[in-house]
C-alpha cells in the first residue's frame, strides 16, 4: 500500500516487512523518524539502491549522490549545495524562472485556444513536466530549450518519457534477482531508460561546454550557468559532473510538477480557497504585477497552499535510512549495524494525532493563527502545534533535498501567475483522482482543468 496508513493501523508505528530481498523496519510516527534520523550518523544513506549501482557500472558511469556513499557522498554533495540552498544564490535564478514562467502561460493560452471550449487544458501534469524541464535546464544551462512551444524538442519527450519509466520500473526491479536480468524483459528496458536520461543530458551538458570553451577562447569569462560552476569547481570528475546534472535534472522533472498539479487540482476544487490565495497574490502585486523574490515573503497563503499539498502527497511517500555506522535503538528496540528503515512519510503527514481533519485540503492549517478558518469553519490549529517531524517533505539534515529551494520558488512563482491570470476549475463531470507510486507520489489518472481568463 501506498501510504502505510493500513499496516499503522495494524502494527503500531513500528513494524517489520520483506520486499524481494529487502528486510524493512517500517517506522510511521514523527516520534520515531526523529529517534531514526537522529542516530543515523555523519553520513546517512537513504536507502541502498543496487540495480542503479549495477546500471553504473555496466555503463562505466560515476555513482553520483544517490549511489555514493560515505566520504565520497559527503564530497559531492558539499559542491552541489553552495548554489543550490544558500536563499541569496537561488535568489539569482529567478529573472531566468519568470521566463520560463512566462512561457507556460503562454503555453496555457495555446492548449486553451485549441480546446472545444476554450477553456479546457488536458493532462495538466504532462504540461508542468515540460515546465519543470525547462525550468531546471534554464538554471543549469542557462540556455533555453523551447519546452513549452507550440513544437516540443524530441530530446524533451524522450527525456520525461524516460523519467517516468525509470521511476516505474525501479520499484519493480528491486524485487527480482540478477539471475533474472537474461530472462525478463525488465532489467533491458531500464537500462534503456537510463540510457536514454543520460544520452539527453550529455548532449546538452557537451553543447554548453562548447559553448563555455568557445567563450573563453574569445578570452570571454566561462561563468554564469550552474554547469559552468560545477566545471570549474575542480572537486568534481568529469564523469561525476556529468552524472550530477543528469539527477539534478531527474529530480527537477517530478517534484515541481505533480506539486503543481495536485496544487491546482485541489483549487480548482474549492473555489474559496482559490479566491483566497488570488486575493493575496492580487494584494501583494497588483494589476498583474510580476512577483518578486521579497513579494513572496508576504504572500503566506501562497506558501500554506504549497505546504498543504505538500502534506497532502509528499513527493516521496516513504524514504529509507540504511544505518550502516552504528546499532540503532528506536522505541526501546534494538537493532544492530546495517538495519534498514523505512520512514513513511505519508502516515505521518496522514496522522489525525498530527492534523485535525488529515484527508482534508486545508491550507490554513500552516497560518499562525487558532481561530476558525472562514475559509473551511474548522478550528486551525497554528503550525507551531504539529511535531516539526510530521512534516518534512524535502527531508532534513544533510541529507535533505539539494534542490528544495529552488523548486519552492519555482512553484511559488508559477502558482502565483498561473491565479493572476486565470481562474481554475474541474473539467465538466471530472472525476476523483488518486495517488499512485511510481517510486514518487503521482496523479493515477490524467488531471483536466478548465483555465478561465480572468481578464
Amino acid at each position: 500500500m501506498v501510504s502505510g496508513c493500513l499496516q499503522k493501523s495494524l502494527y503500531g508505528p513500528i513494524w517489520r516487512s520483506r520486499f524481494g530481498p529487502l528486510d524493512l523496519v517500517n517506522v510511521a510516527s514523527p516520534d520515531l523518524i526523529t529517534q531514526v534520523i537522529q542516530q543515523e550518523g555523519k553520513y546517512p544513506v537513504r536507502a541502498e539502491l543496487p540495480h542503479w549501482k549495477e546500471y553504473r557500472d555496466l555503463r562505466g558511469q560515476a555513482y553520483g549522490l544517490h549511489v555514493e556513499t560515505g566520504l565520497e557522498w559527503y564530497r559531492i554533495r558539499s559542491v552541489l549545495n553552495p548554489k543550490m540552498l544558500k536563499p541569496r544564490e537561488v535568489s539569482a535564478y529567478a529573472p531566468v524562472i519568470h521566463q520560463v514562467v512566462g512561457d507556460l502561460l503562454q503555453r496555457v493560452e495555446l492548449l486553451r485556444s485549441r480546446s472545444p471550449d476554450q477553456a479546457t487544458v488536458p493532462d495538466v501534469a504532462a504540461e508542468l513536466y515540460k515546465f519543470g524541464f525547462e525550468g531546471i535546464c534554464s538554471v543549469l544551462f542557462e540556455t533555453r530549450l523551447g519546452c513549452l512551444q507550440e513544437d516540443v524538442p524530441e530530446d524533451t519527450l524522450r527525456f520525461i518519457a524516460a523519467v517516468n519509466n525509470m521511476l516505474s520500473l525501479s520499484n519493480i526491479m528491486i524485487v527480482f534477482p540478477r539471475w533474472s536480468r537474461s530472462i525478463l524483459p525488465l532489467w533491458r528496458n531500464f537500462v534503456q531508460a537510463w540510457d536514454h536520461l543520460y544520452d539527453v543530458a550529455q548532449k546538452l551538458i557537451e553543447k554548453r561546454v562548447a559553448d563555455l570553451e568557445a567563450q573563453v577562447s574569445r578570452g570571454e569569462p566561462a561563468e554564469g550557468s550552474y554547469l559552468a560552476y560545477l566545471l570549474s569547481s575542480d572537486r568534481l570528475s568529469r564523469a561525476e559532473v556529468y552524472i550530477s546534472v543528469t539527477e539534478l535534472m531527474l529530480g527537477g522533472v517530478d517534484t515541481t510538477s505533480n506539486t503543481l498539479s495536485w496544487a491546482l487540482y485541489h483549487l480548482a476544487r474549492d473555489p474559496k480557497a482559490q479566491d483566497h490565495l488570488y486575493n493575496e497574490v492580487n494584494s501583494v502585486c497588483p494589476k498583474k504585477r510580476q512577483p518578486t523574490t521579497e513579494d513572496l515573503s508576504r504572500m503566506a497563503y501562497l506558501k500554506a497552499v504549497i505546504k498543504e499539498t505538500l502534506r497532502l502527497y509528499p513527493v516521496v511517500f516513504g524514504n529509507g535510512r540504511f544505518v550502516s555506522e552504528n546499532e540503532v535503538i528506536v522505541n526501546n528496540y534494538w537493532f544492530p549495524k546495517k538495519t534498514q528503515f523505512h520512514l513513511c512519510h505519508y502516515a505521518a503527514c496522514h496522522d489525525e494525532a498530527e492534523f485535525t481533519n488529515p484527508e482534508d485540503f486545508v491550507p490554513e492549517r500552516w497560518l499562525n493563527v487558532e481561530s476558525p478558518s472562514s475559509h473551511s469553519g474548522r478550528a486551525t490549529p497554528g503550525f507551531y502545534q504539529h511535531h516539526p517531524y510530521s512534516f518534512i517533505p524535502f527531508g532534513v539534515g544533510v541529507r535533505a533535498c539539494v534542490g528544495k529551494r529552488l523548486a519552492e520558488m519555482e512553484m511559488y512563482f508559477a502558482l502565483s501567475r498561473l491565479m493572476q491570470h486565470y481562474r481554475v476549475e474541474p473539467e465538466d463531470g471530472a472525476p476523483v483522482v488518486p495517488p499512485k507510486t511510481r517510486t514518487l507520489l503521482v496523479p493515477s489518472k490524467s488531471i483536466n482543468l478548465r483555465f478561465l481568463s480572468r481578464a
